[in-house]
C-alpha cells in the first residue's frame, strides 16, 4: 500500500493496519508460552501499586499486595475491553460506504480487543490457580458497558482515549523497567502494549473525527457526560479497592487496626492507576486542550481536583512519569 498518495487522515489509518500486520501475537505462542504465575515475583511495580506507603506491611505481605493489586489490574482491562470492542465497530459502521481504510483499521482494532478480552480471561484464571482463595472481581463488564455506551460518542472516545493512552504510560513508565516483577505478568502487558500504541491513534484520530460535527452546546453537553462517565468510574473503583483490601486483609493476617489503611491506601492507587495518570497524560492533555475552550476545560479540572488531591495527599507522583 502507498500510504503517501493518501489524504493524511487515511495514510496514518494505513500505517496502524501496516503496525498490526506487522507485530500481530498469538495469546498461546508469544504470551503465555505454556508458563503459571509464580507468587515469589511482584505482579504490579510499586509506582502503580502504593505498595510502599504501607509501611506496617512485612515484604511477605507487601509482595501480596502488589499481586491482588495486579489480578485486578488484568481483569480491569478485560472488563473494558468490552466496551471498547462494542464501541469501534460501532464507530467502523460511518467508515463503511467510504474510507475502507480506515474501515479495515477499525475492524482490526475490535479484532485484537476480542484477542485481548481472551488474553485476560486465561490470566483471571492462572491468577486464581496460584492466589489464596477469596478473591472477588465485583464488577460486572456488560453493566458497565452499557452505562458507558449510553453517552454521547465524543464522551465515549474521550474515555477510551484516557485509557488506552494510560495504559501506553503505564507500561513505558513502569511496567517495562521494573526489577523483580513476573515474567509472564511483564510480557501479558508488553503484548498488550503493542496493539495498545495503534489503539490509541485511532481512538485520537475518531475523537477528533465526532468533535468536527458538533456545533458548541453539543460540544458542552459532551463535556458534561465525560464528567459523569469519570465519576461513573470513580464509583467502580470504591467497590473493588473495597473488596480486594477486605480480601487482602483476610488473607494476609492484617489487624484490623490497619485495615481502614489498607482500604484507603488501594482506594489511592486505584485513582491513581485508572484516573488521575490517564488525566495527566501529556497527549491527553494535548488533545483535549485542542478540542475544548477554556470554560468546559475547567469544569473537567474541577471535576478532577478531588481524585488528584486525594492521590497527591501521600506525595506521590504528580505527573504520569509513574516511579518504580
Amino acid at each position: 500500500m502507498q500510504t503517501a498518495t493518501l489524504p493524511t487522515g487515511s495514510a496514518r489509518y494505513a500505517r496502524c493496519i501496516e503496525i498490526s500486520k506487522r507485530i500481530r501475537w498469538d495469546i498461546d505462542r508469544d504470551v503465555i508460552r505454556g508458563r503459571r504465575f509464580d507468587l515469589d515475583h511482584k505482579f504490579l511495580p510499586d509506582g502503580l501499586s502504593l505498595a510502599h506507603q504501607l509501611s506496617f506491611l512485612t515484604p511477605a505481605q507487601r509482595l501480596f499486595y502488589g499481586q491482588v493489586q495486579g489480578r485486578t489490574y488484568a481483569n480491569m482491562f478485560g472488563m473494558i475491553e468490552r466496551y471498547i470492542g462494542v464501541k469501534m465497530l460501532d464507530v467502523s459502521r460511518t467508515h463503511g460506504f467510504g474510507d475502507q481504510v480506515a474501515f479495515e483499521a477499525l475492524i482490526r482494532l475490535t479484532d485484537e480487543e476480542l484477542k485481548h478480552q481472551e488474553l485476560f480471561r486465561r490470566i483471571e484464571r492462572l491468577a486464581a490457580e496460584a492466589m489464596p482463595a477469596g478473591y472477588r472481581f465485583e464488577l460486572d463488564g456488560n453493566a458497565v458497558a452499557a452505562f458507558v455506551l449510553g453517552k454521547c460518542s465524543w464522551a465515549v472516545l474521550a474515555l477510551t482515549c484516557h485509557i488506552e493512552l494510560f495504559s501506553q504510560a503505564h507500561y513505558r513508565a513502569s511496567i517495562d523497567g521494573a526489577v523483580g516483577l513476573s515474567d509472564l505478568f511483564k510480557d501479558v502487558f508488553l503484548f498488550h502494549w503493542k496493539e495498545e500504541s495503534q489503539h490509541a491513534i485511532l481512538d485520537e484520530l475518531e475523537w477528533r473525527r465526532e468533535d468536527a460535527t458538533l456545533a458548541p452546546e453539543a460540544r458542552d453537553a459532551a463535556v458534561g457526560e465525560l464528567i459523569e462517565l469519570v465519576g461513573g468510574v470513580d464509583g467502580l473503583l470504591q467497590v473493588q479497592a473495597k473488596a480486594d483490601a477486605a480480601y487482602f486483609c483476610r488473607t494476609a493476617h492484617v489487624d484490623a487496626m490497619h485495615a481502614e489503611a489498607v482500604e484507603s491506601n488501594t482506594l489511592r492507587a486505584y485513582r491513581w492507576q485508572y484516573i488521575v495518570s490517564g488525566a495527566l497524560e501529556p497527549r491527553f492533555q494535548q488533545v483535549l486542550g485542542d478540542l475544548t475552550t477554556e470554560a468546559p476545560m475547567a469544569r473537567i479540572q474541577t471535576a478532577l481536583a478531588p481524585l488528584v488531591a486525594f492521590v497527591g495527599a501521600c506525595g506521590e507522583p504528580q505527573d504520569v512519569g509513574v516511579r518504580q
